[in-house]
């Protein structure tokens, strides 16, 4: 796996600026929305981005969303795009593998604070720590088809849209620990802004400026 969250994969923040936006809006649809919501966005994309990574995000949002709303996003996305996409099907790699690439992918996401991270999480059940790190930064996060940045864009909108503000700062952070700019996940909040409450994503955005500010401190 590689060590730079540059390379980490296929689809990207480099993929037109549309095309992120618009699997930021599933991410958020899926996370907190309706599943009419979900449609629109999911309408909204076909033809505009690749279908695997449309494919990639649901996947994903089991982790973010629980697998209700991913098995229903999934089963709204078969409407538009009837199999998956091939190159989704693979899951390479067992458990010791998933463990391997699971910490760090982690340790990018959180940096200096990654081993902190960890000691809290086997504090509250080690059994949790051992699935975040196997099953959601290994299996799930270290997936080929999508880069962690652009991952972390999705993971930022679908926190935001379920009211988990604690994870939303860690995603912020992580998502700039990753390596996306900073005007990046501005645009990804401004792209909430029709689909969540206008308080909510005033306070996402204070929420940002603090966390910035922070990593500027830090540095």
């Amino acid at each position: 796996m590689p060590d730079d969250a540059s390379t980490h994969g296929t689809g990207s923040v480099a993929e037109s600026s549309d095309s992120v936006i618009l699997l930021v809006r599933i991410s958020a649809a899926i996370a907190g929305l309706d599943e009419n919501s979900v449609r629109k966005m999911m309408e909204a994309a076909v033809g505009r981005v690749d279908p695997a990574l449309v494919d990639e995000v649901i996947l994903q949002s089991y982790l973010f969303a629980g697998f209700p709303r991913a098995l229903n996003a999934a089963r709204i996305w078969r409407t538009f795009v009837l199999e998956p996409m091939p190159e989704t099907l693979i899951e390479s790699g067992g458990l010791e593998d998933w463990k391997e690439r699971g910490k760090m992918t982690c340790s990018i996401v959180y940096g200096a604070a990654y081993e902190k991270l960890r000691a809290n999480i086997r504090a509250l059940h080690p059994l949790l720590d051992d699935w975040m790190i196997a099953d959601g930064y290994g299996k799930v996060l270290s997936r080929p088809l999508l880069d962690l940045k652009l991952r972390e864009l999705c993971i930022v909108a679908a926190c935001a849209a379920s009211g988990q503000q604690r994870q939303l700062h860690s995603h912020l952070r992580g998502a700039l620990n990753a390596g996306v700019q900073a005007d990046e996940l501005e645009r990804a909040l401004d792209a909430l802004t029709d689909l969540l409450p206008a308080d909510n994503v005033a306070s996402y955005k204070l929420l940002f400026a603090r966390v910035r500010k922070g990593a500027r401190d830090v540095h």
